[in-house]
């Protein structure tokens, strides 16, 4: 589990493909006293678990590996050597919550309409796949290629905006945007289980006998 509070923007150093899966090479800040194999740290919105790490020049490296699912379903089949990532460890027991609950779970690609200059900050709108945009209202929290960020307009056509504040823009890889990138989106999860109990994503149930 996650915060969607970026922590270090971790760079690609090589991608390549093994046996059906994509082992990525990333190179962070992060001391190597922090990693430990079988560790889940999330890229971009995306939980990956360690399979090899070590020390670094100004940090360390690790390695993680990725499904075809994964990479299909994510905007992390689209990167290679140079590529950056926003990187979070995994939340501790006892550590402040100052995003919300995160889970590394992609639920879709949603896609940079517009970016708009507002004084320092930034507003995004972004265009998720029609069958979440009922789960974005305004004021409720999104996570945006891992950031928790949250919704300052639901619109009607089921985009939604949300402003970023000079700080986010500078630390994570959000302050790299471009109209038309996809950008991987999670649901918060309470909007997903008041969605199943008020029946909007309920099961269809079969007819009868």
């Amino acid at each position: 589990m996650f915060t969607g509070l970026v922590t270090d923007i971790g760079k690609v150093m090589t991608a390549e493909d093994r046996n059906g899966l994509r082992r990525f090479r990333v190179v962070s800040n992060y001391p190597v006293s922090d990693l430990s194999m079988g560790a889940s740290i999330m890229h971009s919105g995306v939980c990956l678990t360690v399979v090899d790490f070590g020390a670094g020049k100004d940090g360390s490296w690790f390695e993680v590996e990725a499904v075809p699912e994964t990479l299909s379903k994510t905007n992390l089949g689209e990167l290679s050597a140079g590529d950056r990532l926003n990187l979070e460890l995994s939340l501790k027991l006892g550590s402040e919550l100052g995003g919300h609950f995160v889970f590394g779970h992609v639920d879709g690609l949603g896609e940079i309409v517009s970016i708009q200059d507002e004084g320092q900050s930034h507003r995004v709108r972004i265009r998720p796949p029609a069958a979440l945009a009922r789960f974005f209202a305004t004021k409720g929290s999104v996570a945006v290629d891992g950031v928790s960020l949250t919704v300052a307009e639901a619109l009607d056509n089921g985009d939604f905006e949300v402003a970023v504040i000079p700080h986010t823009w500078q630390v994570t890889t959000l302050g790299q945007m471009q109209v038309g990138r996809k950008v991987n989106l999670e649901v918060d999860m309470l909007a997903r289980y008041v969605a199943r109990m008020v029946g909007v994503d309920a099961p269809r149930q079969g007819p009868a006998g």
